[in-house]
């Protein structure tokens, strides 16, 4: 047994791939995400541009030139908003959901940082963006770079900024930018909106199993599964416990993907359409969000 699902460790990584490295959405990557909830519009600015400057690596200022490892000037078309936290919650909460909102629609993260990790605030705020209200602590600030082609082959990018200022209040500004066809994305591989997700669902249990699942996400991956030809993967990963055999692991992860595909099939998806894919803990995940104990589900269509 132990064999068997070990020798499918190779389909597993694969798909693991597709998901990390390539996945891609449709339906409504052509929008903004949803604004967080707990936050207001401060302003918004309108991006046009034949070379925007987008950084996926730390940023330095060296004798007033932005220098970063891995940066381009991109042409692209689209909007910045900036919005004020609510008092009564936090940038963490906020960024939380956007990248949400990000893996929901199926991007990929190709960038992500927080606190001195992104380098000095100042030139976040002044050089970058060019937002004032964005001067903060260089320990308190996060950045996300995210990239999606939709289902009309258009490139899409979402940049993602938090911060804490000195007198507490938090910010976060959003800039999502269609990007002109031709251009190339940095570490970004479309693969033409016929991979969709993954959505990230967490789950809990031994003999039964509960899972994270929010409405939102049910009707998501119903749409999609919707399509003629669809086919729906669950990736199965566990965390590996304190002495626990490799098997036992792998085992919690097969039991997860079959009780997941269960529920699934009463939402109104076809089982014969579901595969499994076992990876459990043999495959790590640098995303923190995507951790432990969890099923990925990933539509691929026709």
């Amino acid at each position: 047994m132990l064999e068997r699902r070990i020798s499918g460790f190779f389909s597993a990584f694969a798909i693991f791939l597709a998901f990390g490295v390539g996945a891609v959405g449709a339906g409504e990557s052509e929008g903004a995400p949803m604004p967080y909830s707990q936050s207001s519009l401060h302003g918004t600015t309108v991006i046009e541009s034949s070379g925007h400057l987008v950084l996926f690596s730390p940023v330095r200022e060296i004798r007033n030139e932005i220098r970063s490892d891995v940066m381009a000037r991109l042409p692209v078309s689209g909007r910045g908003q900036l919005f004020e936290i609510n008092p009564d919650a936090n940038r963490q909460a906020a960024l939380e959901h956007y990248l949400r909102e990000l893996r929901a629609r199926g991007a990929s993260v190709l960038y992500q940082c927080s606190g001195i990790d992104c380098g000095r605030n100042n030139v976040w705020a002044n050089q970058i963006f060019q937002q004032t209200r964005l001067l903060g602590r260089d320990g308190s600030q996060d950045y996300v770079v995210a990239a999606v082609e939709d289902e009309n082959g258009v490139q899409w990018l979402t940049l993602v900024y938090t911060v804490t200022r000195g007198n507490l209040r938090e910010y976060v500004w959003v800039e999502h930018l269609a990007v002109a066809t031709g251009a190339s994305i940095p570490g970004f591989e479309a693969s033409s909106g016929r991979i969709l997700g993954p959505v990230v669902v967490p789950w809990t249990g031994g003999v039964t199993y509960r899972f994270d699942f929010s409405a939102d996400d049910r009707r998501r991956l119903t749409e999609w599964a919707g399509a003629e030809g669809a086919e729906v993967v669950l990736a199965a990963f566990s965390g590996l416990q304190d002495d626990e055999p490799l098997s036992s692991a792998l085992g919690r992860a097969q039991k997860a993907g079959e009780s997941l595909a269960d529920v699934l099939g009463k939402t109104g998806i076809s089982r014969n359409r579901i595969r499994i894919v076992t990876v459990g803990p043999v495959v790590p995940v640098e995303d923190p969000n995507r951790r432990g104990d969890r099923v990925e589900v990933l539509v691929i269509k026709r």
